[in-house]
């Protein structure tokens, strides 16, 4: 984040909000980097604590069913239950995290916080270690210790903080500093310290109720997105909605004043997702196909288990030596990639098929430039380096859906397949149900219900071949065009 901050000359945040849907945009250098969503009736539930009910308990998986009240049941792993080290050593429990029975059990109650958003088919993944986020801290109930981040690099500032916070540490939990606290004094930390704690007492509380299964749900989008860019350099966060700017400007006066005078009611004549070209961004970043300045592109084929990005040279002509050629147009794919996996929010494994190159410093420097690119990602990123297929194999933490899950649905026509059965496939494939129908049922006629394309090959291109099986059945085939079926759609009727 700090080379974020050192490069980027501009950062602008646009928060547009309707009835139904909050929308967050970053900005930087005049190109969108993020797009964050939530809509009302789904609302996004990581860092949400729950009080939930072990539903069915796995040996095989060591893990469990947790119901929260959603309609799926949660998963814990047991690598995610806290277990208390002052009551065992390290060795009991490491054996007590393999042994998921001894852990749990049904019909038992915990206090669990989200971690991943439900996703696809899978439900939310919890944790019992609760964590609480404010501006600089970060309380801990299952801690008795003081953590510092690692992107705070000075020794002296790190031993500073932790001299200034230790004394916050009591039988309730821990603290981790975030990167945000380098600089701050101790009453901005105390004051952190006494509203975390006070936000676990009224979690608490809320357990002991009986019924009670909300027991602490984390900030609307607009807010949760301001506290969770502290330590960001912003330049402006223009908003479109006056009840949210003034939820912005209390949470700012009380936890950032330095961002309060950065906050712009917009009162532009055009939307301002229009204004700044940000609708047309988001449906670029929903298409497959990235062009580069160069004239080379990307494919990204997102799949359930993995995402894959293949470059191609396209028009690229480069240098005259092809190697340099090549070397030029993956340089330059490094940033368009980190761009992709920020903008879509691409998590999970992520395969990248760079143009092959001979040279093992041109790989080592593909690999450099990449890393560097994805330095101002604020998702956690890991790259294996290229692999023995010449492929790079890297992944980036998923804590939400991507950008194409939230705002796209299965197609009805290729059902996900990404392709469509063709119309010379189709005609065969009607022509064999005809002779299937007729041996089964023999009937006297056939109508058959076509999509139009396959209707107009089978009355022109294929007509020689529908008059053929007419013949050798004796029966007539009568073709009907359907305007609403989709193309590998279609119905034999016997008549």
């Amino acid at each position: 984040m700090a080379k974020y901050q050192d490069n980027a000359l501009s950062a602008e945040l646009l928060i547009n909000v309707t009835p139904t849907e909050s929308r967050v945009a970053l900005v930087e250098n005049g190109t969108l980097q993020e797009i964050h969503i939530e809509r009302r009736m789904k609302r996004g539930l990581v860092g949400n604590v729950y009080k939930g009910k072990v539903t069915r308990v796995l040996p095989g998986m060591q893990a469990a069913f947790i119901d929260i009240g959603l309609d799926k049941a949660a998963f814990l792993h047991a690598s995610d239950i806290v277990v208390h080290t002052e009551c065992v050593d390290e060795e009991d429990k490491q054996k007590l995290q393999a042994n998921i029975g001894r852990l749990v059990h049904q019909g038992q109650e915990l206090v669990v916080q989200v971690v991943k958003d439900p996703i696809g088919t899978k439900g939310a993944r919890l944790t019992t270690d609760i964590t609480l986020p404010s501006r600089y801290l970060v309380f801990m109930p299952s801690a008795s210790h003081v953590g510092v981040s690692q992107r705070i690099e000075s020794e002296q500032e790190r031993e500073r903080l932790r001299k200034l916070t230790e004394p916050f540490v009591d039988e309730s939990g821990g603290f981790i500093i975030r990167t945000a606290a380098e600089g701050v004094g101790e009453q901005e930390l105390i004051q952190d310290a006494k509203f975390l704690r006070q936000v676990w007492k009224k979690v608490l509380e809320r357990k002991a109720r009986k019924g009670v299964r909300d027991l602490y749900r984390d900030l609307i989008l607009p807010v949760r997105i301001i506290r969770d860019f502290v330590g960001t350099k912003l330049d402006k966060v223009l908003v479109d909605s006056h009840q949210t700017i003034e939820e912005l400007s209390m949470f700012c006066r009380e936890f950032m004043p330095e961002l309060t005078d950065k906050l712009t009611l917009y009162r532009g004549p055009n939307p301002l997702f229009d204004q700044y070209d940000v609708e047309k961004e988001i449906q670029r970043a929903l298409e497959k196909r990235v062009d580069l300045k160069s004239g080379g592109y990307m494919i990204v084929d997102q799949t359930e288990a993995m995402t894959t990005i293949d470059l191609n040279t396209g028009a690229f002509v480069g240098s005259r030596n092809l190697e340099e050629t090549i070397f030029n147009l993956n340089l330059e794919a490094t940033q368009a990639i980190a761009h992709q996996l920020r903008l879509r929010n691409l998590g999970g494994i992520i395969i990248i098929d760079f143009i092959d190159m001979s040279s093992s410093e041109h790989q080592t420097r593909v690999l450099t430039a990449l890393e560097q690119a994805l330095a101002s990602d604020r998702v956690k990123t890991n790259i294996s380096g290229f692999s023995s297929l010449g492929l790079v194999e890297m992944t980036r933490k998923r804590t939400r859906e991507s950008l194409e899950h939230v705002l796209c649905d299965e197609c009805p026509c290729c059902k996900g397949r990404g392709s469509m059965k063709t119309v010379e496939t189709v005609s065969f494939e009607i022509l064999r149900e005809i002779i299937r129908v007729d041996r089964a049922y023999d009937a006297d006629e056939f109508v058959v219900y076509c999509a139009p394309s396959v209707f107009e090959s089978l009355s022109t291109q294929d007509n020689e071949l529908v008059a053929e099986l007419e013949v050798y059945l004796g029966k007539k085939i009568n073709l009907r065009n359907e305007h609403l079926y989709t193309q590998d759609k279609f119905d034999v009727v016997m008549m």
